[in-house]
């Protein structure tokens, strides 16, 4: 009897034993999956609460953004959270484990400006990587390192013969020929005027009162085309540019209600920054966005300002001086190609020096020839210039770098420039187009100016639309780390973190 006591007990406590490792599998295996429901509730949450992005934004401009405002002026990250709980609750009530929210937040949210904009930034050169891909990155960059070095190497010679005071010094050879020839009249005069008296007064035979002595070769009907260009210099650009029948674009803009302009809300709470992109392929491929997606004066935008990317170039406030400036940069930049240009070609060199001899002889002033060479090369770049941006402006295409056979402006019709800048323009189908240009001279301006015009067209844009004149970038959302606690069984606690982006 006492040896089937011993065993009874031992099985029971061994029972015991077993049961309580089953029991306590079976509560571990509860918490498990507890868990595990409520990182799949959170997931849930986050992913409905990212997959509400704004859709006009992904419609106009291909980037997935969370409006944070819930369409307001400010971020509501209260109603965004009740947003993601909404969607968590359905996932935690599926079974019998009696999950419940017991508190939760965001431990940490970021904007798209925040960082100077790196969020927004990462996201357009992901986007056009995808778009372009690999050989469509690799022609971009070789057409546009070329074009990029030749215009700017143009800008420079450009500005350097603007600078050079050549028609600073023809002005004071002609001022002083002018004095000179006045000096030499009133002094004939004076000597007729003496002669005159004589014979009144009996003067003797020899006096046989021949002139003044002065010779002037003005009636030799020299025409001086630099006369004509320094009047044509002095009217507006766009009224020498703008071809025919088009007009300039009246919307102005407030840049202090813009990205640019107005203090920012700030993200928080995430440890690590986002790394700064300042490779030459990604700023390449960010301006390259601009161009597809921003207006132009030759494609200009619906939304806010017409000529957006004019606006990214030269930051005015409104259309009419944005378009003037990047014209103004155009025709300097022409003017330097347009000048390098003559001065390479020796028959064209020798038909200034022909002019720029006649002109000199006919004030008299035959040193001044050289001087006055240098005027008529310049004035001729001009005129060829102002031929030039007039067919970019007009959807035409003009050679980086000119030849005889591109060039347009004959040295006997540049006095009667303004009576054939319709007729004597052409385009050549190799050469490099308005935005063409553009997206050269965005190269000169830096990443973080690009960078805060472009959020400041996109946010434009937006605004522009109906039932959105309160959008703002920095209300919109691209990373969020959520925590909440969840009670499982009503005994235990969870807390669960977990982050999810758009990038």
């Amino acid at each position: 009897m006492m040896r089937k006591g011993s065993v009874t007990v031992f099985l029971a406590l061994v029972l015991s034993l077993m049961l309580s490792l089953v029991c306590t599998s079976v509560e571990s295996v509860r918490m498990a999956a507890a868990r595990t429901q409520i990182l799949g509730s959170l997931d849930v949450g986050l992913y409905s609460l990212f997959g509400q992005y704004d859709s006009t934004l992904l419609k106009e401009y291909d980037l997935f953004l969370l409006d944070g405002s819930c369409g307001g002026s400010t971020l509501n990250m209260a109603g965004i959270y009740d947003n993601m709980k909404f969607y968590m609750e359905p996932v935690l009530k599926q079974n019998s484990q009696k999950l419940s929210i017991v508190q939760g937040g965001f431990s940490g949210y970021r904007l798209a400006t925040d960082e100077d904009g790196e969020a927004f930034y990462h996201q357009v050169v992901q986007y056009m990587k995808e778009t372009l891909g690999s050989q469509g990155i690799q022609l971009l960059l070789n057409k546009m390192k070329d074009r990029q070095k030749k215009t700017e190497e143009a800008e420079v010679s450009g500005n350097q013969a603007e600078q050079g005071k050549m028609l600073e010094s023809y002005e004071s050879e002609m001022d002083s020929a002018a004095r000179n020839s006045q000096a030499a009249q009133e002094k004939a005069q004076q000597e007729h005027s003496t002669e005159s008296q004589g014979e009144v007064f009996g003067s003797g035979p020899g006096d046989s009162g021949g002139g003044s002595g002065f010779s002037s070769n003005a009636d030799q009907n020299v025409a001086n085309p630099v006369t004509v260009i320094q009047r044509i210099r002095k009217m507006g650009i766009l009224q020498l540019v703008l071809p025919p029948g088009r007009s300039v674009s009246d919307k102005k803009i407030s840049k202090k209600t813009l990205v640019s302009g107005r203090t920012l809300q700030q993200g928080f709470g995430f440890a690590e920054t986002l790394k700064k992109d300042t490779s030459y392929t990604s700023q390449l491929l960010f301006q390259q966005y601009l161009m597809d997606k921003l207006g132009n004066f030759r494609r200009s935008s619906s939304h806010g300002l017409r000529y957006q990317v004019e606006y990214i170039l030269e930051g005015k406030d409104n259309d009419l001086d944005n378009l003037k400036a990047v014209a103004g940069r155009l025709l300097i930049i022409r003017e330097g190609v347009n000048f390098a240009h003559l001065l390479s070609e020796p028959g064209k060199r020798s038909q200034a020096a022909a002019l720029a001899a006649a002109i000199a002889a006919t004030f008299l002033i035959p040193p001044a020839a050289s001087v006055i060479e240098k005027a008529v090369l310049l004035c001729w770049a001009f005129g060829e210039s102002i031929l030039d941006v007039r067919e970019l402006l007009d959807g035409g295409k003009i050679p980086l770098v000119k030849s005889a056979v591109d060039w347009q402006l004959s040295l006997e019709n540049l006095s009667n420039l303004l009576d054939s800048l319709d007729t004597r323009r052409r385009s050549v189908e190799n050469g490099m187009s308005y935005e063409d240009y553009l997206q050269v001279l965005l190269m000169s301006k830096s990443k973080s100016m690009k960078l805060k015009r472009g959020m400041d067209m996109v946010e434009l844009g937006i605004r522009s639309m109906p039932q959105r004149e309160r959008f703002r970038l920095d209300c919109c959302i691209t990373a969020i780390e959520a925590a909440v606690d969840v009670r499982a069984n009503k005994r235990k606690v969870f807390t669960v973190t977990k982050q999810y982006c758009y990038e």
